[in-house]
């Protein structure tokens, strides 16, 4: 009797031992396939900064201003070069001993040549701004490379060198377009701080005090040498800036002061160069 007892409770103690273990959750098995997908918005947020490089520590390719330890700024004008008005700039420009960054189109360097040529001659810099102006986020993969090397190679054809600079027309780009003409056309894509509407609005007076009420160090300042009222508003725009202290630069010696003052204040970055040392050219 003894022995069918023990053999019944036996029977029980592993049947119920069975029962726990068929029932446990499989941890081990589960925790190593069961790891979440993206979420919609952290595919989004690591896409975005990998197009533009502003979260990842990569390198910088789009500027709208610089960081600079001084009064520098950067005076750009775009569309010429146009054959009176650049020309009429030009002597402004070396009458004060200033330097600018002209963003060329294409045609008009193919047009104008020997203005391009007196605009490396005299010290300026020149950057692409396309062959004929159409806006790059409505054109196809070889639209924008048309664009590009088209206004390379006049430019190129005319002075020999490659800009390292572009101004997408109307400001008009996309994180993709940008890192794209950073990598693969080798051109940092440069837009501005400062707007004083002289498309918009043909009045000199009004363009210069726009410019003056805006400008700070480290601004690059957009305008437009095919309008008459834009040059007409440059010597009191360049003088008043001149006034209050401000010194000019070229787009790319604006940059180069940038890398210097971020390399300077790295704690990784031992022996820092001087920081004047950034500053090639001082007006």
């Amino acid at each position: 009797m003894k022995i069918k007892l023990l053999f019944l409770l036996s029977i029980a103690a592993l049947t119920t031992t069975f029962c726990m273990a068929a029932g446990k959750p499989q941890q081990s098995t589960s925790k190593s396939k069961s790891k979440p997908a993206p979420t919609p918005e952290a595919t989004s947020q690591n896409s975005s900064d990998a197009m533009t490089g502003s979260s990842t520590g990569s390198e910088k390719y789009t500027y709208n201003n610089c960081k600079v330890d001084g009064p520098y700024i950067a005076m750009t004008f775009d569309d010429g070069p146009h054959p009176k008005l650049t020309p009429r700039l030009l002597d402004m420009l070396k009458d004060r001993g200033l330097k600018a960054t002209f963003f060329v189109i294409g045609q008009n360097v193919a047009a104008n040549p020997e203005i391009v040529q007196r605009i490396v001659a005299e010290g300026h810099e020149l950057g692409n701004h396309s062959w004929d102006h159409k806006a790059l986020n409505k054109l196809g993969a070889d639209g924008v490379k048309m664009e590009i090397v088209q206004t390379d190679e006049a430019i190129q054809q005319a002075v020999g060198i490659k800009p390292v600079i572009m101004r997408p027309p109307y400001g008009a780009t996309s994180p993709a377009i940008s890192k794209r003409l950073n990598e693969e056309f080798g051109q940092k894509v440069i837009m501005w701080s400062v707007d004083p509407l002289d498309w918009k609005d043909r009045n000199a007076s009004l363009v210069t005090d726009r410019i003056l009420k805006n400008t700070a160090p480290g601004a690059i300042i957009l305008a437009h040498d095919i309008h008459q009222s834009t040059v007409d508003a440059m010597p009191a725009t360049l003088d008043g800036l001149v006034a209050k202290g401000f010194k000019f630069a070229t787009v790319s010696e604006l940059i180069k002061m940038e890398q210097v003052q971020s390399a300077s204040t790295s704690p990784s970055t031992p022996n820092a160069q001087p920081k004047a040392s950034a500053a090639p050219y001082m007006r």
